[in-house]
């Protein structure tokens, strides 16, 4: 199983970005589906998180302005950012707790973090 990540890149305060995660490999069903984002100097930190039913979690610091949501039909968790701030600034990893076809056990799956960047 991998992870792909994408769509980060360089932004002013105030403006938008979309990441996508896509798994790919011998999935049977994907569980809880995350945002994680570490700046420099700092520790990794969840952002948001997604169950296979659909509900969420958010940092208090991101709620109001970042919306996650899922595509079980394409094994993908996108994170769509709004109203970014400096402070947003980090690489952003996404995170998949999947359960395998081989032997049906969940195993945490990381993607490669993708940068984002918000100038003010």
């Amino acid at each position: 199983v991998q992870l792909q990540a994408s769509g980060g890149g360089l932004v002013q305060a105030g403006g938008s970005l979309r990441l996508s995660c896509a798994a790919s490999g011998s999935i049977f069903r994907i569980n809880v589906m995350g945002w994680y984002r570490q700046a420099p100097g700092e520790q990794r930190e969840l952002v948001a998180g997604i169950t296979s039913d659909g509900t969420t979690n958010y940092a208090e610091s991101v709620k109001g302005r970042f919306t996650i949501s899922r595509d079980n039909a394409k094994n993908t968790v996108y994170l769509q950012m709004n109203s970014l701030k400096p402070e947003d600034t980090a690489l952003y990893y996404c995170k998949q707790n999947i359960v395998v076809s081989t032997n049906r056990y969940e195993y945490h799956y990381w993607g490669q973090g993708t940068q984002v960047t918000v100038s003010s």
